[in-house]
């Protein structure tokens, strides 16, 4: 039997709700596909932050170091500042372990309402690849004059021809793979250094993958076409800031941020993947047992596709389409009054059954 090593961060607030019970999908899962998970769990967050000054260990890192994958619940507290709790634990790891590709699918899953009118699940199905180590979340900069009329802050965007042909050449490989378009997000008519040279660098990717239908939208006009023509796109590649903020978009377009996966990926697989929901601590409505664990569901199926078991994180999201298409579950962000639990045992449900 296969095993793999997981270190779970579920975090904080429905963080705590929905990384169990995405393990216990997964756990059911690999009872009928011969793996299993030994899970360590951390108890790192911002509760951690308020009791001792630090959201995880000193040695954190070395911890998770030997994990084969690592799963994260969500990150956030309402008295802990974002930058603080991101900074603290979540970006570091995504930098020491060079997970330099946040992959984001986006889809309309059968039985879902879009907001958009006339919008079927041919219309939404797309991946975001965000850069995710360096671009406009960068650590240079700083403040001066703090507390003064002269206070200023400066926030430098850092682009290094390493880090875009990389994730660029990522996001090429993987439109080759799916339907050949591939879309990357600008804005050099209005950001004179960094965008050009971003540019300059999806033309040397397009150049090395000449089979590939390729085009440049800038970022203002790409979320207005998300929402208007959402076809239109399959692959799109984008910067730090742009991809955080279009993969929250395209969410939206298909029907619920709680939904919504990410994988974090070191593609070279020198260092441990994470993956984790987009949705966030969701304050309001931790403790509660409504949150979706949909999108950590599906995330939790990535991880295991990146893992080698991509037939039972196939049955996983065979059986999340099923659910949703035959009306099972669901939870209130998606017009139902199901709790956490009712959807996970649907889920659960199906690799038991028969």
């Amino acid at each position: 039997m296969r095993r793999h090593r997981i270190a779970s961060i579920p975090g904080d607030g429905i963080g705590t709700e929905v990384t169990p019970a995405a393990l216990e999908v997964l756990e059911a899962a690999g009872r009928k596909h011969d793996f299993a998970l030994e899970v360590t769990e951390y108890a790192w967050g911002c509760d951690l932050y308020v009791e001792s000054g630090r959201m995880a260990p000193p040695d954190y890192l070395e911890t998770l170091a030997d994990a084969d994958a690592i799963l994260l619940g969500a990150v956030g507290r309402h008295d802990v500042p974002d930058h603080v709790s991101l900074w603290g634990l979540l970006i570091p790891i995504r930098r020491a372990f060079r997970q330099y590709v946040n992959l984001r699918p986006v889809r309309l899953w059968p039985g879902i309402p879009s907001p958009l009118r006339d919008v079927t699940p041919a219309d939404v199905d797309m991946a975001i690849v965000r850069e995710n180590n360096e671009g406009e979340y960068s650590e240079i900069g700083g403040r001066l004059y703090r507390g003064t009329d002269e206070e200023l802050a400066v926030q430098e965007t850092l682009f290094t021809r390493r880090g875009v042909d990389r994730v660029m050449e990522y996001a090429c490989a993987l439109a080759a793979g799916r339907s050949g378009r591939i879309c990357s997000a600008t804005k050099s008519n209005g950001i004179i250094h960094t965008m050009p040279f971003w540019d300059e660098r999806f033309a040397v990717a397009r150049d090395r993958h000449p089979q590939l239908q390729a085009e440049q939208v800038l970022i203002d006009a790409l979320g207005a076409l998300v929402v208007l023509d959402p076809g239109r796109f399959d692959v799109i590649v984008a910067s730090n800031l742009f991809g955080d903020i279009l993969s929250d978009l395209a969410a939206a377009v298909a029907g619920s941020i709680g939904i919504a996966p990410s994988a974090n990926l070191n593609p070279e697989r020198e260092h441990p993947s994470m993956f984790e929901p987009v949705h966030g601590s969701a304050p309001d409505i931790a403790g509660q047992g409504i949150a979706n664990p949909i999108g950590a569901i599906w995330s939790g199926a990535m991880m295991l596709h990146h893992l080698g078991d991509g037939d039972a994180a196939a049955a996983i999201l065979s059986a999340l389409e099923q659910s949703l298409a035959n009306d099972g579950p669901r939870t209130r962000d998606l017009g139902g009054s199901a709790s956490t639990a009712d959807v996970t045992a649907e889920l659960v449900s199906s690799f038991t059954s028969g």
